[in-house]
């Protein structure tokens, strides 16, 4: 029986510029990696794949994580750039996919830059839809990127995946657990026995605008009562996170090079709350977990009392090369299609300029509250996706409306779906498929009844979500 082929691996436009950002020459980088200079020439051409003995040298010699250099970000470039040139701004110039794929291949500058100019072009516009302009002082907004994009892309990057942090929320989840009060009456107990912080639940009128504050001087964590138990549990957790491992999320912050103080305030509470779910829901017991209730949401949640987005966003982060879970992406959005939330364990083609496709049911989950609705998906690519949405109520408690909510659309490649319990009784060899553009603008809205009827929607700034009342983890509180 023959072999398959290996994939050959051509990375020499990245390489290239890898080259040139860190100021070496082709002589330079080649005594690092242990190559002739002709060699290495050859590589930054295409001419030669590079090989695995290659890459591990190159992590060696730089301290970079290989992964950067993969063709999953040519393709995150080329869906960038799809969707930008799929503006009806440029209909009349016709760029071709595989134009846009080989600028994105050979030029990842080029592409970078292109993406960078028309999101200031967007925001620009944006503002000057809502009858506002900025104000002198502030310069030309859009031409950098905010705190919240730089931020996303990162950890995007990453894949949304932190090892470090990972290992650290399993120790402390074993020292918790084995406490007989049980988790969360022993996370308390540590702050205040350790920390000396007070955890207290106090009415909405003294937290209102927002559902967790901490009081420094006063050393008191106060939790809104609007907050039902996951809400709470994952507060505790996030301070806790916070009280123990402030320097090495301080150090994660500085090994990320984020561009300003904003920025990495914003990264170090994306990270602190990696971490709290880390300690709810630690990666192996839950990774586990997971597979053997075939990823049933609401029965996961029951095990590490959690709440239904918190499962859905820790189901993106199972990247460990030992022991993978499934590659789920994740989407939150509300009813006017404002997207205040959007990871991935594996590559998804997101809007980076506008929100996601009405064709795709997580709009329809705002139509039958509470139940999960399925859906298999196609995107221009060809690639093919199963996806569940679910509404979740946008503030806890007994008067929790879910009509007025946000919904909660999580997905992952079509492969994986026979593990999940809510493919069951489906015809997964030949579904029933629905063609999506969740860059939205890929479909054009004339031809498009859905987008007709549909608000635009945009990707919050931000500002939008750390101002948002949300009892939901992982969000900027």
């Amino acid at each position: 029986m023959a072999q398959p082929l290996e994939r050959k691996l051509f990375l020499g436009p990245r390489l290239r510029r890898l080259r040139r950002d860190m100021g070496l020459t082709q002589t330079r980088m080649a005594e690092d990696l242990g190559v002739s200079p002709s060699y290495l020439n050859y590589l930054e051409h295409n001419q030669r794949p590079v090989t695995a003995q290659v890459l591990l040298r190159l992590a060696e010699a730089y301290d970079i994580d290989i992964r950067n250099l993969s063709s999953d970000h040519e393709a995150a470039d080329a869906r960038d750039l799809t969707e930008v040139f799929a503006d009806p701004l440029f209909r009349d110039l016709g760029v071709a996919r595989h134009e846009v794929a080989e600028v994105a291949e050979s030029a990842p500058g080029v592409a970078d830059a292109i993406v960078r100019l028309y999101r200031a072009y967007a925001d620009r516009r944006r503002l000057a839809e809502l009858g506002q302009a900025p104000r002198a002082e502030e310069g030309d907004p859009g031409l950098s990127l905010t705190p919240s994009d730089w931020v996303r892309d990162y950890i995007q990057s990453q894949r949304n995946f932190f090892p470090e942090l990972d290992e650290a929320g399993e120790a402390l989840a074993a020292e918790l657990r084995a406490e007989p009060q049980g988790f969360v009456a022993a996370a308390r107990a540590r702050l205040a026995d350790r920390h000396g912080v007070a955890v207290r639940v106090v009415p909405t009128e003294v937290l209102p605008d927002s559902v967790r504050r901490y009081d420094h001087h006063r050393r008191r964590l106060m939790l809104s009562e609007l907050l039902g138990e996951a809400g709470r549990a994952f507060g505790i957790a996030y301070q806790l996170a916070l009280s123990e491992h402030d320097a090495q999320l301080g150090a994660l912050v500085e090994r990320a090079a984020s561009p300003d103080a904003p920025t990495r305030r914003l990264l170090k509470v994306s990270l602190a709350n990696y971490l709290a779910a880390a300690t709810m829901m630690p990666y192996e017991a839950f990774r586990d977990a997971a597979e053997k209730a075939h990823h049933d949401i609401e029965l996961i949640a029951a095990r590490f009392g959690a709440s239904f987005e918190q499962v859905c966003h820790r189901l993106t982060t199972l990247s460990r090369p030992a022991s993978r879970g499934v590659p789920f992406f994740m989407l939150r959005v509300d009813t006017a299609g404002n997207i205040s939330k959007r990871f991935a364990g594996a590559s998804f083609p997101f809007s980076r300029f506008g929100g996601s496709c009405p064709r795709w049911r997580v709009h329809e989950a705002f139509r039958t509250p509470g139940r999960v609705v399925t859906q298999i998906v196609e995107t221009p690519d060809g690639a093919r996706y199963f996806t569940l949405a679910r509404t979740t109520p946008r503030v806890a408690g007994p008067f929790a409306d879910e009509d007025a909510g946000l919904a909660i659309g999580l997905g992952c490649e079509l492969k994986f779906a026979p593990r999940l319990v809510y493919s069951r009784g489906l015809d997964l060899a030949n579904p029933l498929v629905t063609e999506i553009g969740p860059a939205c603008r890929v479909c054009e809205r004339a031809a498009c009844p859905q987008r007709a009827a549909e608000p635009l929607g945009r990707t919050l700034m931000v500002d939008d979500f750390t101002k948002s009342i949300s009892p939901y983890p992982f969000a900027t509180v």
